[in-house]
């Protein structure tokens, strides 16, 4: 009898969770109607500690730090949609005109195999591509049936030559589905949300006399590497960040950027 009582109760709560979600989002959604937008940045937040990541919400609340003036949370709130969903075109077009009207702005410096496989990936989700991935392996055993029991030469060469085309095919969308998957998880990539910080060879405060880049907020950087700072006062750690794709690494202190 306890234990039915457990499961019903364990039930209640766990169809009450999500419902409280929805109460959250559609709040915010009526607060950023009527222009209210910290009252839909505290409500849109609140939702999504109650269902995890999600990529409409994380848009919308990008739209509520813009109309607020903080475009640093709203390019990290847009970068979040679409690491949920790379094909988010809506997330997409506002995070392109967000870093349109940034300070410093964000240059591409992979090579043009690089992005084309960047935008591959963009076109559909993690789990979209695994399921292309496996169409592509079942149209490979097909071709392989057709090479190994066909009693047609043509056929046997089309199933021969089709079959090598679509190991390379099934290959290239295995590793678009794991890089996808990937992506989803990597935390390496951040933004600047402080005003400006300063790039500095060695990971402690510059001194006046030493040559430093600044760097202004809504920049997107990847952390290569980090180092605990202990005996800094206004930073306990640094990290070693590369801007844009390129060869270039510096530091910057760890509380003037959040990951992604």
């Amino acid at each position: 009898m306890k234990t039915k009582l457990l499961i019903i109760i364990c039930s209640l709560i766990a169809s009450f969770v999500p419902s409280m979600a929805t109460n959250y989002a559609q709040m915010a959604d009526s607060a950023y109607n009527k222009e209210s937008y910290t009252r839909a940045i505290e409500l849109y937040n609140k939702a999504l500690s109650e269902t995890g990541r999600n990529a409409d919400i994380y848009y919308n609340l990008g739209n509520a730090y813009y109309r607020q003036g903080k475009v640093a949370q709203a390019v990290l709130a847009y970068e979040r949609a679409l690491r949920i969903n790379p094909s988010f075109e809506e997330a997409r077009a506002n995070l392109k005109f967000v870093n349109s009207r940034l300070e410093d702005k964000p240059e591409d410096n992979n090579s043009l195999l690089t992005r084309t496989h960047d935008n591959v990936i963009a076109m559909m989700s993690a789990d979209a591509w695994a399921w292309v991935a496996f169409a592509a392996f079942a149209v490979l055993c097909g071709l392989i049936a057709v090479y190994i029991f066909s009693s047609n030469i043509a056929m046997r060469k089309f199933g021969f030559f089709a079959g090598i085309v679509m190991i390379f095919v099934t290959l290239y969308f295995i590793v678009v589905a794991a890089d996808a998957a990937n992506r989803l998880n990597d935390h390496s990539e951040a933004i600047v949300t402080v005003p400006s910080t300063l790039l500095n060879s060695v990971p402690r405060q510059p001194k006046q006399t030493e040559k430093v880049v600044p760097l202004h907020e809504g920049t997107k950087v990847q952390i290569v590497d980090s180092v605990a700072t202990p005996d800094d006062p206004k930073s306990p750690r640094w990290y070693n960040v590369r801007i844009g794709g390129g060869s270039t690494v510096a530091w910057l202190r760890a509380t003037d950027v959040e990951r992604i």
